[in-house]
């Protein structure tokens, strides 16, 4: 199931990543405890939560607040009023796409985040990759990701001209962490 569609069949609700793996065979991979042999015992850390959570009425209505608090492009309020959050923890170091009430409450503590090198341009921080790294959407739809962990003069490059090429480039990162192990590099 592509994260790019807005509606998730109720089967296969909650999507989860556990329900994914279970798809593939990856048997060779895991000892007679069940642990993954490419991780030395000594750096194994208890799985974390890896899920695609469906929007709440709460996320639904921290998601309106959002986009009447700034520019927001629409695909981004009509994927926070389907999808409450995204949290794939045990993919390399993680993705994360943040609940609208998050990014809500960074917009107003921090205030939005300079996309261009002309400072005229604002983006809204959206999530991040677990290694410190952050994504932000802007107005016209984009996707940039910073350089570095820190958000205060950031550099940013763009990864994604929208939100749905960048859903499809998270997709990618899921499909080819079950396949090989890799996480990508987005």
């Amino acid at each position: 199931m592509s994260l790019v569609h807005a509606t998730i069949p109720p089967h296969e609700r909650p999507f989860t990543f556990t329900r994914l793996a279970g798809r593939v065979d990856r048997q060779s991979l895991r000892d007679t405890h069940g642990n993954d042999r490419r991780v030395r015992a000594s750096a194994r850390l208890p799985p974390g939560t890896n899920e695609v959570r469906l929007a709440s009425r709460d996320d639904q209505a921290a998601a309106r607040t959002l986009a009447q608090a700034i520019l927001i492009p629409a695909d981004l309020v009509t994927f926070y009023d389907c999808i409450g959050d995204v949290t794939w923890a045990d993919i390399g170091n993680g993705y994360f796409l943040d609940p609208a009430s998050d990014v809500l409450l960074r917009l107003q503590d921090y205030g939005a985040v300079d996309l261009g090198a002309d400072q005229k341009v604002h983006g809204l921080v959206i999530g991040s990759n677990g290694g410190g790294l952050s994504y932000a959407a802007g107005p016209d739809g984009s996707v940039h990701r910073t350089r570095t962990a820190s958000l205060d003069e950031p550099e940013l490059d763009k990864i994604a001209d929208d939100l749905r090429q960048f859903l499809e480039l998270l997709e990618r990162s899921l499909t080819r962490f079950v396949v090989d192990g890799e996480p990508g590099s987005l």
